[in-house]
């Protein structure tokens, strides 16, 4: 009896994962990439490939002019969605690039509303406080610091109920222009 229970937990568990997978090359061809995108499917982010996947999203590194710019929504020729990820952080460890994966799968209007960046910061600095690896000392870059402060941020906002992440960002002169707040 115990074997038999044993091997329907095992078959269940393998048809309830098989449901939640994607086929993550259908996103992308960069192995670096790939890794960020198999962390975040092991970690039940399903949400992050299921607006990828609505939207028909590739993700792929580009080199960015903006050194603030970590990763931009954008479409390309033929009107298609695209992420990119700034090639600055091509080396950068997978949990973070992940991180940048999940902000930019949030963004679905051609022109980000201040709601919806709200969402998308808030979905990366989530993702951060639940990929970052205790006891990992990781590199101490720009993306780095701001993955930390936004998911101090976070769990601020998480504890007291506040929405510190989207006064953040209301306060923010690059954001006011863009939203013309």
């Amino acid at each position: 009896m115990k074997k038999v229970l044993v091997a329907l937990f095992v078959f269940v568990t393998l048809t309830v994962t098989q449901a939640f997978a994607y086929n993550l090359k259908s996103f992308t061809s960069d192995s670096t990439i790939l890794a960020a995108m198999q962390l975040l499917e092991q970690n039940g982010e399903y949400d992050v490939f299921a607006n990828l996947k609505r939207n028909a999203v590739k993700v792929k590194f580009y080199t960015l002019s903006m050194s603030n710019v970590y990763a931009a929504n954008t479409y390309d020729n033929y009107g298609r969605r695209v992420i990119l990820i700034n090639s600055a952080y091509k080396n950068a460890p997978i949990e973070q690039i992940a991180c940048l994966i999940a902000h930019e799968s949030c963004h679905v209007a051609r022109k980000a509303t201040l709601e919806e960046e709200t969402i998308a910061t808030s979905k990366e600095a989530a993702c951060w406080a639940k990929l970052k690896k205790v006891g990992v000392t990781y590199p101490q870059t720009k993306l780095t610091k701001r993955l930390n402060n936004l998911a101090e941020l976070h769990n601020e906002s998480v504890q007291d109920g506040n929405n510190y992440i989207g006064d953040k960002i209301a306060s923010s002169s690059f954001y006011r222009a863009q939203f013309n707040l």
